[in-house]
């Protein structure tokens, strides 16, 4: 039991390598926020394109279809080598000589992308049909329809579920660390690599789960509210 503590739980690590951690997941936290700010953007013009009426937008609908299977069906840890180690070795000026940063950042956005799309398309498909056929009849085009009756109502049926994917990206922010980023999971691999000791894995652990709980909390009081405006609306 000593061992154990020791190898996971010392005092003597955990001052030692807590700086280095700390240093390193602050690159998670911005890595979590431009992420989530591209895919909040990307994600809901993907998710208009889906649900773009008349055979003329059948090639962007299809284009839609292909990026959110392809993308929902890659595994992050994948598309982050390929960009993290594939674009670089591509030797193009201008795409090739970017930060890893920049590289973490476009794997999350691209994976994450597809996997919020589809919860805007939900929360569009959930708002009636009888809401757009009134806008249209009173005169509004598909497009103002579409931004000042369906998606305000979308929005804000998908929050909740936003949130949970956040929670998710907020924490694969970590897997990132295969395309060179130098975040909290790296700091605590290379002091394990030079003390033989895994504190540092303790030390970000804990930081991911200091950031994970409050907004998981903050996701489960809204869903809450939801549930009670929809009990007391059907009274």
């Amino acid at each position: 039991m000593h061992r154990f503590l020791e190898a996971f739980f010392s005092p003597h690590a955990f001052r030692q390598v807590f700086p280095d951690v700390w240093n390193g997941f602050q690159t998670n936290i911005r890595m979590m926020v431009v992420a989530e700010l591209l895919v909040l953007a990307f994600a809901l013009a993907i998710a208009v394109v889906r649900g773009l009426p008349g055979r003329g937008a059948w090639p962007l609908r299809a284009l839609a279809v292909v990026y959110t299977d392809t993308f929902r069906g890659t595994p992050l840890i994948l598309v982050a080598l390929m960009i993290g180690l594939g674009i670089p070795g591509l030797g193009i000026k201008g795409v090739s000589d970017r930060s890893n940063f920049v590289y973490g950042v476009a794997a999350l956005t691209l994976v994450y992308t597809a996997y919020v799309t589809e919860v805007y398309r939900a929360g569009i498909e959930s708002v009636h049909g009888s809401q757009r056929m009134a806008a249209r009849s009173l005169g509004l085009s598909y497009a103002q329809a579409l931004r000042y009756v369906v998606l305000p109502q979308a929005v804000r049926r998908v929050i909740p579920p936003l949130l949970n994917d956040f929670v998710g990206l907020q924490k694969d922010t970590a897997i990132i660390s295969v395309a060179g980023v130098t975040e909290a999971t790296i700091q605590a691999t290379n002091f394990s690599s030079s003390y033989f000791n895994f504190t540092g894995f303790v030390v970000a652990g804990v930081l991911f789960i200091f950031l994970t709980i409050p907004l998981a909390r903050f996701t489960d009081h809204l869903i809450r509210e939801r549930e009670l405006r929809e009990r007391a609306q059907a009274v």
